[in-house]
């Protein structure tokens, strides 16, 4: 069986294999997410701790976190799922995965050092390797660099250089994003402006529209009674002519 370390302090990785069946033994039947001590894979790793990630056996079928088994099975899975990318809307598919249970047909199993012991371990613990990528988002350089509101960001971005086909050095650096600027903040305002001027404009249009709505039925009422007041006056002259007769 192959073991993956990793030390997320120092960001380096060793691959190292144990044929030993009573080493591996105190790893059978252990769950992912487990911590084991690091004196089960050897003496170099006593003081050791780490936690099982995860792991792929013989034939390529990752451990899923969950199912607790140590064999394959094959899930019902939609989207959001794992291990698994739907082609059409509400397309469900079953896939082989394996039980998140150390087995015996485990070829890969993933470990990540959470406690570092007394001893360093070449090529995992005796140096360190920069990290290539740093953080995108603006409060995430702050948080890496300790930076306060005032520090301008844009100056602690983590840059590479290198040198292009064409024989001229570049310098590569990601986009800030969310990075508050004399600009964001003016389309801000006048985004705020916008908002307030579409208020008024509709505030005034309802007033009017109150205003147009009660001068019509002002006039409706007028003519109603301009019409019951002419009915009357047309009734009481006819009743007045057949007197007269």
């Amino acid at each position: 069986m192959k073991i993956n370390i990793a030390c997320p302090s120092t960001g380096m990785q060793k691959v190292m294999e144990i044929d030993d069946e009573r080493r591996l033994q105190n790893l059978y039947d252990r769950r992912m997410a487990q911590e084991i001590e690091g004196s089960i894979l050897g003496e170099e790793f006593n003081g050791y701790l780490m936690r099982i990630s995860g792991g792929n056996d013989k034939q390529g079928f990752p451990m899923r976190q969950g199912v607790l088994t140590n064999t394959r099975v094959r899930l019902l899975c939609k989207k959001g799922h794992k291990g698994y990318r739907q082609r059409r809307a509400g397309e469900r598919k079953r896939k082989s995965v394996r039980g998140c249970v150390v087995g015996h047909d485990i070829s890969v199993l993933n470990l990540v050092v959470t406690q570092v012991g007394e001893q360093t371990v070449p090529g995992l613990t005796d140096d360190s390797v920069p990290r290539r990528l740093g953080p995108k988002r603006a409060n995430n350089i702050r948080k890496l660099f300790a930076l306060s509101k005032e520090d301008d960001v844009r100056k602690y971005v983590i840059a590479r250089t290198y040198t292009n086909k064409a024989g001229v050095t570049v310098r590569k650096a990601p986009k800030i994003q969310r990075l508050v600027t004399p600009l964001m903040l003016q389309r801000k305002r006048l985004r705020k402006a916008h908002m307030l001027a579409s208020l008024k404009k509709s505030k005034e249009e309802a007033e009017a529209y109150k205003k147009v709505v009660a001068q019509r039925q002002a006039e409706a009422r007028e003519a109603r009674r301009s019409l019951i007041s002419k009915r009357r006056s047309s009734r009481k002259s006819a009743k007045q002519a057949e007197e007269t007769k």
